[in-house]
């Protein structure tokens, strides 16, 4: 049999790899459409004030009577809720967003890592909306009423929306990302990665981090910083408990499984 020569293995691997690349524009071109595609439906019906109004409404209720939030920017009144409905669409479009991303790495995963994609698209987006959803409906409304309680009977409490969206998509991010954890442990040791009693023995390293990282994303008041860390912290022993009855992989079923 004639080998093939060094010239014919590197154009191969040139091939290959710009297929690959027109692979990942073609997935990243779907994933976008879809979410611009969900977001001009959000702009007709229920519009872009609606959308914000709603996100609005845990701080509108703590606020006195007679105050609104304000806008110091000439057009921050029309981009902030554009950004807002741009959040929502994402959120909307994440799972075939996630599918898209599966479709591009599938190929190269193993069958019975293959198996176990829909599922962990299907979990992790429901996970990621109940983490905004708890974020919205419990940490919102306790620490912004905890400000108001505290805040001083001299200070006019007026936040600025645009402010405002940035405090809340960094809090919705790191509350749909905590609430990923259990994902997270369940793909460490269906994958072989990690073993559930190397996960237990990191529990301590987890709880400090956890609170670390709350200290990070969340407001300088203890109140919210327990909100994202005892959470993520119940979330991880979720994961081990799951992950019980998850099947470590192996080398040698990942041979077979090709």
């Amino acid at each position: 049999m004639q080998n093939s020569s060094p010239n014919e293995k590197n154009g191969e691997k040139e091939e290959s790899f710009f297929s690959h690349l027109i692979e990942l524009r073609s997935r990243l071109i779907h994933a976008v459409v879809a979410v611009l595609g969900v977001f001009a439906i959000l702009c007709i019906y229920p519009g872009t004030g609606a959308i914000y109004d709603f996100i609005a409404q845990p701080m509108i209720q703590t606020l006195p009577d007679g105050n609104k939030m304000i806008a110091t920017g000439v057009i921050t009144p029309f981009l902030v809720p554009l950004k807002v409905t741009l959040l929502f669409s994402f959120v909307l479009a994440l799972p075939y967003v996630l599918y898209q991303a599966w479709a591009f790495i599938a190929p190269g995963l193993y069958q019975h890592e293959k198996r176990l994609a829909i599922p962990l698209v299907v979990s992790s987006t429901l996970l990621f909306i109940i983490g905004m959803a708890f974020c919205y409906f419990i940490v919102f409304h306790t620490v912004f009423h905890f400000i108001s309680m505290v805040s001083p009977q001299s200070i006019n409490f007026a936040p600025d929306i645009e402010a405002y969206l940035s405090f809340v998509m960094t809090m919705f991010i790191a509350f749909g990302i905590t609430f990923e954890v259990p994902i997270v442990v369940l793909v460490l040791v269906s994958t072989g990665m990690m073993t559930l009693e190397k996960l237990k023995a990191a529990r301590g390293y987890v709880i400090v981090g956890a609170f670390v990282i709350a200290a990070i994303v969340t407001p300088p008041d203890v109140l919210s910083q327990l909100l994202l860390a005892i959470p993520l912290c119940l979330l991880y022993e979720l994961g081990l408990l799951v992950a019980r009855f998850i099947k470590p992989g192996n080398a040698v079923t990942e041979e077979t499984d090709r």
